[in-house]
């Protein structure tokens, strides 16, 4: 079983489509709600829109006001897909894996129906559904905590040190070690592989090339 991360292994989300330029938005959003303190400075700078909703729920889990800024969020993330750059070889290893009887999952902290919008899109979707989890209203669950990574484990029944987590970031890593799940990273460049590295991933690839010709040797 191979358990992906979605933005990074399998496509660059914001590759077209500003992810500073969302989390900006989401920033303006509360402070036209007259909620602009409720976030630390850093978290007004941040260019990852995920932290700003994290933060607010935080400040604020379960409420409202969470809901109605992960569903804006996932607005943005539709938008995104449709821009979305396809990592190399991600496609055709997919499918490659598929073919030969792995079975896959998605486990993202993104919205799974932009993840469903995306797959379909590439013709991809069969290859995983049902099994893609990922950001729900409970954020206290997302990576690193292993919930998504726990969840897909017992839909396919699959034991954990039989199953492979491929992601490009250290809660990712650290999501596959709570599980009990081999990680392989992936790093698209040395700024990415670093915190990979820091964190103690053991194997990180740049390109996912290597990874398809060691599946298509053993067909």
């Amino acid at each position: 079983m191979v358990l992906w991360d979605f933005d990074g292994p399998i496509c660059r989300l914001f590759a077209g489509y500003s992810a500073e330029g969302v989390a900006n938005d989401l920033v303006e959003w509360l402070g036209g709600r007259g909620l602009h303190e409720l976030l630390k400075e850093s978290e007004r700078e941040t260019v990852d829109p995920q932290v700003v909703l994290r933060a607010v729920d935080c400040r604020h889990p379960g409420s409202d006001l969470v809901a109605e800024l992960e569903e804006r969020l996932t607005q943005e993330e539709l938008k995104a897909a449709a821009s979305a750059m396809p990592t190399a070889y991600a496609d055709i290893l997919i499918r490659t894996w598929t073919a030969v009887g792995a079975r896959l999952a998605i486990t993202t902290n993104n919205s799974p129906r932009m993840v469903r919008s995306y797959l379909s899109g590439r013709g991809l979707l069969d290859c995983f559904a049902p099994h893609v989890y990922g950001r729900t209203q409970d954020l206290h669950r997302l990576k690193p905590d292993p919930h998504c990574l726990n969840q897909a484990l017992r839909a396919i029944g699959a034991a954990p040190q039989a199953a492979l987590m491929i992601g490009d970031a250290p809660s990712d890593l650290i999501a596959a070690r709570e599980a009990g799940v081999p990680f392989l990273g992936y790093a698209r460049n040395e700024e990415k592989e670093r915190p990979l590295r820091k964190a103690g991933a053991e194997h990180v690839v740049s390109s996912l090339l290597p990874v398809l010709e060691v599946v298509r040797t053993r067909t």
